[in-house]
């Protein structure tokens, strides 16, 4: 269960983390008409109700869904009560918090480094690799520590696209409570202990990696 866990928090980072890493970039680093409607609507999961942002990828990835039913129809894939959909609620739900802590991190870069660089003729991209990148990792691998210890405590929306499946969708938070609900309080507290460990372990080292203002 732990293992499960890990893995799919785990493919959660790795799938929100290029989508976040180009939008904190562009808040931190650029201007343009509905910048603020955007980072409203990236925002979002982190305020809504866990089960409200479930109840949209449910309707979302079903199989009669926009999404879900276009995948079920043309590949037979089915997202919904699979390790899928767990991938994709841990994804959503970490995702404000990543673009958060990394638009931190490149806001934290000297912009006369990036100007630097594009006084010598480099473009964005080749600037945001060269430089932005590589001066903002500290805060990035803090964001990503962080993001990844909320993904491993999920539960709203995970239990409303996953269930409780032994083996396949069940994370360590809903494991939990599936202890609690079968009176099984030992185990329960034990998970509640494990959890406990992970936090702390994972806000010790990201605020160790935060970089210090001056």
């Amino acid at each position: 269960m732990l293992g499960l866990t890990f893995g799919l928090a785990a493919l959660a980072i790795v799938l929100a983390l290029p989508l976040a890493t180009w939008l904190a970039w562009l808040l931190a680093r650029k201007s343009w008409p509905g910048k603020t409607l955007v980072e409203t609507v990236a925002m979002m999961p982190l305020v809504m109700p866990p089960v409200a942002t479930g109840l949209i990828l449910l309707k979302l990835f079903g199989k009669h869904g926009a999404v879900g039913g276009w995948l079920h129809e043309n590949f037979g894939i089915e997202i919904i009560f699979t390790w899928k959909a767990v991938v994709i609620a841990l994804a959503v739900m970490v995702f404000p918090l990543l673009v958060r802590s990394l638009r931190t991190a490149f806001e934290e870069v000297p912009e006369q480094m990036e100007a630097a660089g594009k006084s010598l003729g480099g473009s964005d991209w080749r600037i945001f690799w060269k430089i932005s990148l590589p001066l903002a990792r500290r805060g990035m691998v803090a964001g990503i520590v962080l993001s990844f210890a909320r993904a491993l405590g999920e539960f709203g929306a995970t239990v409303m696209v996953a269930g409780f499946i032994p083996g396949l969708t069940e994370t360590l938070s809903l494991s939990i409570y599936r202890s609690v609900q079968n009176g099984d309080d030992p185990r329960a507290m034990l998970l509640v202990g494990v959890s406990a460990v992970i936090a702390f372990g994972a806000v010790f080292v990201s605020t160790l990696l935060m970089p210090k203002r001056r």
